[in-house]
């Protein structure tokens, strides 16, 4: 909420404060922000984005005092973090202001020496140099070495000769400068999110008798990401016991960090899973809740790149509006033969699984310790089940497509007989 909009609500609040008992009835239960401290922000606030699905951040800094100074402090930085038209414009003037500067430094030097006048001398500071252009061309000759031995420096000249030491040593600093700049800049990891992939949305669902919140990420490429680990932080506003607004609070989200299961190899796309428990921050909400909710997760995926040891991260961020309830992934990895394959189609999709709890997972402990029954014990039996029945429904389809395009009558014969699934489900059916 912006600053404007907290003056109109403070203003309304006091309005409405004065008519009765007076300010001080109503000043402490009321934040200066005109929020009280038990009153939650109103759902969808936000007008957008803090870190969009591409992983940038919706931010934009604006009044900064001495900010071209502070840039060019850290020009290197500078010039790899610029777009390249703008480090390409850069670099160019850069090596012309050099050639221009260092040109006219040896046309001063033949025209005090006077080597520019009708009849030349006899022993010249520079040889074929006779005006400014030649000058300049001498200049870009001795820096990049191109036709050099055309025009050079004489030795009855010793401030010519040190013109020319001082702009090989400038012509290496420069050089190395743009070449490290370039390379930096082409070596940058952060082209390699683009072969990162977070789901398009997550899933709430039950996990080892447990509600989870899910999402999942993959790797496009065959390289892998060292030392790769996962994290969360939910982004909402919040309001102080003592008034203060925070447009946006981050909480962590734990997702293994204690257990290390944060740390992931990340050779197939992963489930990331964060059990929803007393500590969690979206404990007390359920399926009704989390709709009118106002937050943003965001999931942050670390490692180190593989080809050049370099640390990239790759973000996404979740509405409530793409958390589902009651959904799980469809499986992307499957054996074939000795090999396992990973099929990318079944990455973003989901299926619901109905008989999901739609209340928070404070209420079912809750109701799970009045019941005298431990968590994992207060769950029915068929909720594993048809969980069971969906994976294996799913592998079947799989089996029967594969099936087709070898034997179609052995698939016929699958297909139209169910008696195959009968003995598999009756081991997780309750007697």
């Amino acid at each position: 909420m912006g600053l404007a909009e907290a003056l109109r609500r403070l203003s309304g609040a006091l309005e409405s404060g004065s008519g009765g008992a007076g300010d001080e009835e109503a000043g402490p239960g009321l934040c200066r922000n005109g929020w009280a401290p038990a009153q939650s922000p109103p759902a969808g606030r936000r007008g957008g984005r803090f870190v969009k699905k591409d992983g940038h951040c919706n931010v934009r800094f604006v009044n900064l005092g001495g900010q071209g100074a502070r840039y060019l402090s850290d020009l290197f930085t500078t010039c790899v973090d610029v777009r390249w038209r703008w480090m390409c414009l850069l670099f160019s003037c850069s090596f012309l202001a050099s050639w221009l500067l260092f040109g006219l430094a040896f046309w001063l030097i033949a025209s005090l020496h006077g080597d520019l006048a009708a009849p030349p001398p006899p022993a010249p500071c520079f040889s074929h140099v006779a005006s400014f252009l030649a000058a300049f061309l001498f200049a870009l000759e001795t820096q990049t070495s191109i036709g050099y031995g055309v025009r050079s420096v004489t030795e009855e000249c010793p401030a010519a000769v040190a013109a020319v030491v001082l702009q090989c040593i400038a012509g290496c600093v420069l050089d190395a400068f743009v070449v490290g700049a370039v390379m930096a800049k082409m070596a940058k990891p952060k082209k390699r999110n683009e072969t990162l992939i977070f789901s398009e949305n997550a899933v709430v669902a039950l996990r080892d008798r447990r509600l989870c919140l899910m999402w999942r990420v993959g790797n496009l490429r065959r390289s892998h990401l060292v030392e790769a680990h996962v994290r969360a932080q939910l982004l909402q506003p919040r309001v102080t016991p003592e008034g203060e607004y925070i447009p946006l609070d981050h909480r962590d989200v734990d997702v293994g960090f204690d257990g290390g299961t944060d740390r992931i190899f990340l050779v197939s796309p992963i489930t990331i899973v964060h059990e929803i428990d007393s500590s969690s921050p979206l404990y007390e909400l359920g399926r009704a809740e989390l709709a009118r909710a106002d937050f943003e997760l965001v999931v942050i995926l670390e490692g180190m790149v593989e080809a050049t040891a370099m640390t990239t991260q790759c973000r996404s961020s979740y509405l409530p509006g793409e958390l589902l309830w009651g959904h799980r992934f469809e499986p992307v990895l499957f054996q074939r033969g000795s090999q396992y394959e990973v099929d990318y189609r079944h990455f973003h999709r989901t299926y619901e699984v109905p008989g999901t709890p739609v209340c928070s997972a404070k209420e079912l402990d809750e109701r799970a310790e009045r019941d005298s029954h431990s968590p994992k014990s207060s769950f029915p039996d068929s909720l594993t089940a048809f969980c069971y029945e969906n994976e294996l429904a799913l592998s079947c389809c799989r089996e029967e497509e594969e099936a087709k395009e070898g034997d179609e009558s052995e698939a016929e014969e699958g297909a139209a007989s169910p008696r195959g699934l009968t003995p598999t489900l009756s081991l997780t059916l309750p007697p």
